[in-house]
């Protein structure tokens, strides 16, 4: 039977409590704190890393598909899941989809892909959610919204836990919105929109499922169930009959925020993290109406191990020291026009060093054996000319050799870290230094490679890998 083979998810590093927004427009204060995405990441690039947690060490070659979620892709024209492919290093003859403009993408993503297992079109295909929504300044949103991806890799062999059943509905109901010219998410009077939207339909669709297969509440282990906010989240746990003190998955709201299209995919990843062989969870996705799935946990989810996941990335954060550090992370002011020229992107660059930018490939002599980064036609070392292999180089780790500070450079968050990096196969990689603290930054340090924004030039979003210490 076809189900879920692994799972992996991504949280910022990065934290803004809510007390400060309170603070910087001076309203009530909220317990908790949300996610920040990093000024060089978007959905994109934190879908890349929820894919990485969720593949790792396993065989890339053997996905047949991407499937990627979001209300905020990176691109109005342009598939992003295509780009995804290429950082996630997968191969070129794999199915690519975008699933966008809805708070359900990912449920949707999910029940095409494992449509698509079912119907022996696919052996594995990897589904990616992942939002970074803006919210209005001094708005509600603004304290809710959160960033952070989940991954999901589907197939029909090696499941950690099956798909036994699931129930959709679709509805035209318009509670949470944003419009082709609208920079900030709307909404509507919230008891309606909670009462007639979120509520009575996730309700349907949970209850829809429970009586299509003559299952009851306490059949269950977990109920994993996407939730505007903590008392909506409770509120809906206990009117479909489940315990929300001891049945109901943490939704992240107070840790990480309403992260939108990964939200419910986060949730179950974390259910999943503590799920035992015989469990069964009952997770559920809203947004233009809700679907619901069954799922139970197999005996291979004891050998599943070595993942970030939510638990990890929980542990490991650095709080933002205030809200005006926030703004300069969103762009969300109108800055002093800079006396440097603009930078510039070219796409036969991106086209040409593909491998490099977005595969994060390096090469291997044949002849001599060495590695080396970037790309050159004749080895550094032996000096046998076009004799190589594509190596990956995205998922080493290394340590700093050197590195250098610059406080005029043209970025927006000052200094500029550039560092030279010593990998595991004695690859020599240079890039720009992110998720860092400058005061802490030495030589010999721990760091690995992650997939990140290096520039909006051009008209484009240009991507590579930078390195961070490791988490």
């Amino acid at each position: 039977m076809a189900g879920i083979v692994s799972f992996g998810a991504y949280i910022p590093m990065y934290r803004l409590a809510r007390v400060e927004i309170a603070r910087a427009w001076e309203g009530g204060a909220r317990d908790g704190e949300k996610a920040v995405a990093n000024w060089d990441e978007d959905s994109l690039t934190m879908g890349v890393e929820a894919a990485v947690d969720c593949l790792g060490g396993m065989e890339r070659e053997l996905v047949d598909g991407l499937y990627f979620a979001s209300t905020t892709p990176s691109y109005r024209e342009k598939q992003s899941a295509s780009i995804m492919a290429s950082g996630v290093d997968l191969r070129t003859d794999i199915a690519t989809a975008d699933f966008t403009n809805s708070l359900r993408g990912g449920a949707s993503a999910f029940k095409a892909a494992l449509d698509a297992i079912n119907a022996g079109s696919a052996k594995k295909m990897l589904v990616v959610a992942s939002d970074s929504r803006l919210p209005a300044p001094a708005s509600e949103f603004e304290s809710a919204f959160g960033d952070g991806a989940a991954a999901l890799l589907l197939g029909d062999s090696g499941v950690i836990a099956t798909v036994e059943g699931s129930y959709g509905l679709t509805s035209d109901f318009l509670d949470v919105w944003r419009r082709e010219k609208d920079s900030y998410s709307r909404t509507w009077e919230d008891r309606f929109v909670l009462t007639y939207g979120y509520q009575e339909l996730t309700e349907k669709a949970i209850k829809g499922l429970l009586k299509k297969y003559n299952l009851k509440p306490s059949d269950f282990s977990k109920i994993a169930v996407y939730g505007p906010d903590s008392r909506s989240h409770a509120a809906l746990v206990q009117s479909v009959g489940f315990d929300p003190k001891t049945q109901a998955q943490n939704p992240l709201l107070d840790k990480v925020g309403n992260t939108g299209a990964a939200l419910s995919m986060m949730i179950l990843v974390a259910a999943l993290e503590q799920a035992k062989p015989g469990d069964r969870i009952l997770w559920a996705s809203y947004g233009d109406g809700a679907d619901a799935f069954i799922l139970k946990v197999q005996d291979g989810i004891q050998k599943v191990s070595q993942k970030r996941a939510i638990k990890h990335h929980l542990e490991s954060k650095v709080m933002l020291p205030s809200y005006e550090k926030y703004l300069r992370f969103r762009n969300l002011l109108e800055w002093e026009p800079e006396r440097r020229p603009s930078q510039e992107g070219s796409l036969n660059i991106i086209w040409r060093e593909s491998a490099n930018l977005l595969r994060g490939r390096g090469q291997k002599c044949l002849t001599c054996g060495h590695t080396q980064f970037p790309v050159q036609r004749i080895c550094m070392w032996c000096q046998t000319r076009d004799n190589f292999e594509w190596v990956r180089l995205s998922d080493k780790k290394g340590t700093i050799f050197t590195f250098s500070m610059d406080e005029r450079a043209n970025v927006p968050v000052l200094p500029n870290v550039l560092a030279a990096v010593d990998l595991e196969n004695d690859t020599r990689y240079f890039s720009q230094v992110t998720d860092r603290d400058p005061a802490k930054i030495e030589v010999g340090m721990q760091v690995e490679l992650t997939f990140r924004k290096i520039n909006e030039a051009g008209g484009m979003n240009n991507y590579s890998w930078k390195i961070r210490p490791v988490r």
